[in-house]
């Protein structure tokens, strides 16, 4: 993330940073930035799928320590790609990153991957939590300076970009932020973060000095996110910079270095964009002005007014309103109720799908979900049976399609998949998407069960907030290709049963009385995941087929938030789904069947796993 280069330059100096005690204050945070850096320091497998669990404790440390030192958390995340996808070549590469680094884990090699389903786990834990969170319409990192500077608070990311901003309280490093290290203090002040804050006062005074008006103009030249302009090779290779510094040679700081130390001779961005620019040919020239101005303009605060949001609960954004989305829909974004996911199929019809850690030699994982993503597809854009009504062309009465990033074993490709034909209940001129919520409760939660393949008597017997998640996995079994093997259904229920088993033991509400057989039978489930594994082969096929629930899990908790959740939505952080655990269990069902009595002590954890697997073989 950010501008090419810039964090390794930083961190190898030192010299641009200054000591800071966070305490006292509010703090606005890059939600992107923390829930990548708290997923992988608390995770130390990546090849079995995610442990949502223990990432959610994780999250619930770092606030817990920012309460301790009296700071106030808002949280801004990334909302989807926005309707200009000036990041799809940038998105693309990563996607394709993404891809060789499941590959290498499938294979046994290191390496780190978010798992599927991290981004959902992480909103409902801030949700759980109380803490303030906003999910931007695009990318989050104007509004997130522009909040900043108006409360005057530091910005906590890990993103370089936010070295180029003009930061009224600076940048904090998540790299730098030792939330785990809490200092008492002394005094009455209390205890505080320490902490290292950017000054791109220092840094720039470094550079002869450099005048900080050209630091969103040596971003831009230099390549970040959004720009990365093969014509300015040209540039830097005909150009020569002062002290030295070799244009085309010697790596990426020393070029980086270079166009520092050039820029600094200048008083403003206007005149060295003449300058760079008398290096290009004639026919050239305008229009690389016309994108270096238009991309420095992604350097300004944004003037989204968040602290509104986060006062009042109304986000207004003139990009949102340019899309023409329905309030409804406006305001599940912003609030986190509905996924980027399906923005950006509204907006772009066009969707990333997240690679796991899966066998490169079968169909995707996510081809799993492909009827599930239709039916979100279909209500989307309003495709009745009929298909006449919302066909976008009319003479061949086409569904619309949306374009799919998918892999085709080990390589990035797009799919156009057709949206499904929808019941006429959701296509007659009486529910367009902007009046999906006034249809009754009943027809969605039909339209949700029937694209899953289940009645509503099948799953009554069982808890709400599992409902969705045994629908699911009646699908998985239905659908999956290969079929799911039977160890593999019973490791999945063990497993979901031993999640609500832990929230049970663990609740903290004093009012829940808990049953002295569930504290026995959980103590006796910790005994046993202390006990050796004796076989520790990774079955790669088994984890394809796990990666197949989740991807069936994600779409179902889309499908059920675009449907204003007509069943209860499941909380991931409450150990719903451990890979490790599932692959564990998986294993030791096929050598030791007598594991599947693990929770035998407690009458009301047997009488769950009798009927979550009633439910679904039947």
């Amino acid at each position: 993330m950010g501008v090419q280069g810039l964090t390794g330059f930083v961190e190898e100096r030192g010299a641009f940073f200054t000591e800071l005690r966070v305490r006292d204050t509010k703090l606005v945070i890059d939600g992107s930035s923390l829930y990548h850096r708290l997923c992988f320091a608390s995770t130390a497998d990546f090849r079995h799928g995610g442990d949502y669990g223990a990432f959610a404790a994780a999250v619930g440390e770092f606030f817990g320590s920012l309460r301790a030192c009296r700071v106030s958390p808002f949280v801004v995340l990334d909302g989807g790609r926005g309707a200009d996808d000036r990041k799809l070549p940038t998105l693309r590469g990563r996607a394709s990153e993404r891809l060789r680094a499941a590959h290498g884990l499938s294979r046994g090699d290191g390496g780190c991957l978010v798992p599927l389903l991290t981004r959902e786990a992480f909103v409902q834990a801030l949700g759980r939590l109380g803490v303030p969170f906003v999910q931007c319409f695009a990318e989050a990192d104007r509004e997130i300076a522009g909040l900043a500077n108006c409360w005057g608070c530091p910005v906590l990311s890990l993103d370089s970009d936010f070295c180029v901003f003009d930061l009224a309280a600076g940048y904090c490093p998540l790299s730098h932020f030792q939330w785990q290290s809490v200092c008492a203090g002394e005094g009455e002040r209390g205890c505080y973060v320490p902490a290292r804050c950017f000054s791109a006062e220092k840094f720039c005074r470094h550079f002869s000095p450099l005048n900080k008006s050209l630091l969103p103009l040596f971003a831009v030249m230099n390549g970040n996110d959004y720009i990365d302009l093969a014509a300015l090779e040209v540039f830097f290779s005909k150009v020569r910079f002062p002290r030295g510094c070799a244009a085309g040679k010697g790596g990426k700081h020393l070029r980086l270095q270079g166009l520092l130390n050039w820029l600094a001779q200048f008083a403003g961005p206007t005149e060295a964009v003449d300058s760079a620019l008398q290096y290009l040919k004639k026919h050239q020239r305008e229009e690389i002005r016309a994108l270096l101005c238009a991309s420095m303009e992604d350097y300004t605060p944004s003037d989204v007014n968040l602290e509104d949001f986060f006062q009042n609960g109304k986000y207004e954004c003139e990009a949102a309103r340019k899309a023409g989305l329905p309030q409804w829909v406006l305001d599940g974004l912003a609030k986190g109720k509905l996924a980027p996911f399906i923005s950006d199929a509204l907006i772009l019809r066009s969707t990333f799908l997240h690679v796991q850690v899966e066998n490169m030699q079968r169909p995707s994982a996510h081809s799993t979900a492909l009827p599930i993503r239709q039916v979100i597809y279909g209500l989307l854009l309003k495709v009745s049976q009929n298909t006449q009504a919302a066909s976008p062309s009319k003479q061949t009465n086409e569904p619309p399609v949306i374009c799919e990033f998918d892999r085709l074993q080990k390589t990035l490709k797009k799919t156009f998949v057709p949206a499904a034909s929808l019941p006429t209940d959701f296509c007659d001129d009486h529910f367009p998407l902007d009046k999906l919520m006034e249809v009754p409760m009943s027809c969605r939660q039909m339209l949700l069960l029937e694209t899953l393949g289940v009645k509503m008597s099948f799953v009554e017997s069982i808890p709400s907030h599992l409902q969705l998640p045994v629908a699911v996995t009646c699908y998985w079994i239905r659908c999956s290709e290969p079929k799911v093997k039977l160890h593999q259904l019973k490791a999945l229920l063990l497993m979901i049963v031993s999640g609500e088993l832990h929230r049970i033991t663990n609740d903290p509400d004093p009012t829940v009385l808990r049953a002295e057989d569930d504290s026995i039978a959980y103590n006796e489930f910790l005994k046993w995941k202390e006990k050796k594994l004796h076989n520790k082969d990774f079955d790669l096929d088994a984890a394809h087929s796990f990666c197949q629930w989740q991807c069936c899990l994600q779409m179902g908790l889309y499908l059920n938030q675009l449907l204003c959740t007509p069943l209860s939505e499941p909380d991931l952080s409450s150990r719903l789904y451990s890979g490790t655990l599932v692959h564990r269990l998986y294993q030791e069902l096929k050598s030791t069947p007598s594991v599947e009595n693990l929770f035998s002590f407690s009458a009301k954890m047997t009488q769950l796993y009798q009927a979550l697997l009633n439910t679904v073989e039947s």
